[in-house]
């Protein structure tokens, strides 16, 4: 089987972008490892697949699955890349599109200098939604791992994250603590970890370890998620701007009823045709 795909990136976070609007698109999770691979397949943090929806006054669906073809709820940075797709491959004309995913609907705006808004809708706070294995909410958790303890935020952005504030991401243990947290049996169906250094309280340095996919270069959600929860510990206040190590991206957010509004890059890399 032929397949036809887009390499896309948003701020450093890399996509295999297929189109199953125009013809349906049905890819197993071993064939969505092969295409994720970096070393036999094209390579990628996630595969997006552009589908057709039922829904009414909603524009279009789209499905997430992570290297490890395990299927997801959100991803912010691959929501910027959808609606750079679909505007260049002409499927929309639309500037701004309402756009159904696992986890509900969210709205992408196209900007005039071409950097994408997407509603994120509010954060979620309760831990029986990420889900996590407390039974009261709270602005930060102990967790124990095996040779010691770190305080968390736990917050869903449509899927879940474990914030960590950090002295310096650099010297962070991201890879080695990261796959910890998010394997972390309080963490049932797993988790994003985040590790944030605070520079001002307008600007923050961030690394994301991604359940399913590892270390990578940039997270949508996880910057939502690490700016409310910052902003929820007095640490920050909005907007804030956030470097990842592949690029930045801009998050506001005014109160806990009102949606996060992230805005950031999304680019076309490059358009092929794989064997799988």
């Amino acid at each position: 089987m032929k397949l036809n795909f887009t390499k896309m990136q948003g701020a450093g976070n890399d996509f295999v972008v297929v189109d199953g609007y125009t013809k349906p698109v049905q890819l197993s999770s071993t064939q969505i490892q092969q295409i994720a691979n970096r070393f036999f397949g094209v390579g990628c943090d996630q595969l997006l697949i552009v589908e057709k929806t039922a829904t009414p006054d909603v524009d279009f669906r789209y499905r997430i699955f992570n290297a490890d073809g395990s299927e997801v709820q959100q991803c912010g940075n691959g929501a910027r890349c959808f609606v750079r797709f679909v505007v260049d491959k002409g499927l929309t004309n639309k500037e701004s599109i309402k756009v159904e995913t696992a986890s509900g609907i969210i709205t992408l705006m196209l900007e005039e200098n071409g950097q994408v808004t997407v509603n994120m809708g509010p954060p979620n706070f309760d831990p029986q939604s990420l889900p996590f294995l407390r039974e009261t909410q709270a602005l930060q958790y102990s967790l124990a791992l095996k040779e010691t303890a770190i305080n968390i935020s736990a917050v869903s952005m449509g899927n879940p994250h474990a914030v960590v504030v950090v002295d310096d991401v650099n010297t962070a243990p991201v890879v080695e603590i990261g796959a910890e947290i998010e394997s972390h049996p309080h963490f049932p169906q797993h988790v994003n970890a985040g590790f944030m250094q605070v520079i001002h309280p307008h600007e923050i340095k961030l690394r994301v370890y991604e359940r399913g996919s590892g270390e990578t270069l940039a997270c949508g959600t996880g910057a939502c998620a690490a700016v409310v929860s910052g902003i929820q510990l007095n640490l920050l206040r909005s907007p804030v701007l956030v470097n990842m190590r592949g690029g930045q991206l801009n998050i506001t957010w005014t109160n806990a009823s009102s949606p996060v509004m992230m805005t950031g890059p999304a680019t076309i890399v490059f358009e092929g045709e794989i064997e799988i």
